[in-house]
């Protein structure tokens, strides 16, 4: 999500209206750091998270460009092995922007593997999330990524679109399957979700979708909460004209939950601070890790961050930090680095 200024009259108000109830005109830069809070561990490897970017899509190209430059400059430095995508690849899901994020993200090709899911500014005219209609598959054609080492495959009820997807790596001792999926999934989507995680029992899950934890480090749950949580999947018309969408909570007892091997759950989309995280536990006492992060409303269209998951190698530690290759800068606050404990690389073995 971004908040817009611009477009028809409706859309302007509605747009100024949020900003000033999140008090974005005027907003100070959070502080930052040229120390890095939580030094690079050698031995370690990396996932690198790339949250709404439809700012520079439309904006700020060269944004873009150094994000996805900068992982591939530090690939082998930072040991970076995986990039996930969180959603909102565009503002308005029109052409000219899908060739910015095409050019940034085919930076990666060959290089370093990553996933894509769909934000809601991806889909519909305008990006307007009246259907899911979406350009993502013309700039980025499943015929392209067929041959990759780490893609898996794709939502089995539309085998010819990127929509949704799974992607296999190992690192670090340990195999992982990545979940990719659409803005406010659709309920054959969860169950697909389903099958492919009980297909690979024994890989560590991270899932990713656009909207799934809010700003008030609890999941989206439109059935307790509602409007309460603002930009719930639920409110948006492509889930209220089909009735078929799912948020956070909904994800989280029909899927998240289900599977041991579940870890890691990284959303984009929830403006306020652009900041949240929660740790639950799964139905077979797995620890799940759930985090929001986006910066596309802070100063500078967010300022190129980017948040690095480096998994340490005592194979428990994970690191979280937030780092702008524009700036040379890392988030100074405490909800921009933090450690998290995981499962040992042997969870499952020591069954």
């Amino acid at each position: 999500m971004r908040t817009q200024y611009r477009s028809s009259p409706a859309r302007w108000i509605g747009a100024v209206v949020a900003a000033l109830c999140l008090g974005a005109f005027g907003e100070e830069p959070d502080a930052v750091t040229k120390e890095d809070p939580l030094p690079f561990v050698a031995g370690s490897f990396t996932v690198a998270v790339l949250p709404d970017t439809q700012g520079y899509a439309e904006d700020s190209p060269e944004t873009f460009d150094a994000q996805t430059a900068w992982i591939v400059e530090n690939k082998d430095a930072r040991n970076i092995v995986f990039v996930l995508h969180l959603g909102d690849i565009t503002d308005d899901n029109v052409p000219a922007q899908w060739e910015v994020a095409k050019r940034a993200m085919q930076r990666l090709d060959g290089v370093v593997p990553y996933s894509l899911c769909l934000g809601n500014h991806d889909l519909g005219a305008g990006g307007g999330t009246a259907t899911r209609d979406t350009f993502l598959n013309e700039y980025f054609p499943l015929s392209s990524y067929a041959e990759r080492p780490a893609f898996g495959g794709v939502f089995d009820g539309e085998p010819d679109r990127l929509d949704n997807s799974y992607h296999l790596f190992s690192a670090g001792g340990r195999d992982f399957i990545v979940l990719a999926l659409e803005f406010a999934p659709r309920n054959a989507v969860v169950d697909w979700a389903n099958r492919v995680l009980d297909r690979y029992p024994d890989r560590c899950g991270i899932l990713t979708t656009h909207a799934y934890v809010y700003s008030d480090d609890t999941r989206y749950d439109w059935a307790a909460k509602g409007r309460t949580q603002m930009w719930n999947p639920h409110a948006y018309k492509v889930v209220k004209n089909s009735g078929d969408g799912n948020d956070g909570e909904e994800l989280w007892q029909k899927l998240v939950s289900k599977h041991a091997g579940t870890m890691l759950v990284v959303s984009g989309h929830v403006l306020n601070d652009g900041l949240g995280r929660l740790s639950s536990l799964g139905e077979a006492g797995n620890a799940v890790h759930q985090m929001l992060v986006n910066f596309q409303m802070k100063p500078g269209l967010g300022g190129g961050f980017l948040r690095l998951l480096e998994f340490l190698p005592d194979g428990e530690t994970l690191q979280v930090k937030d780092y702008s290759p524009l700036s040379d800068t890392y988030k100074a606050s405490g909800d921009n680095h933090f450690v998290l404990r995981i499962p040992p690389v042997n969870r499952i073995d020591a069954k």
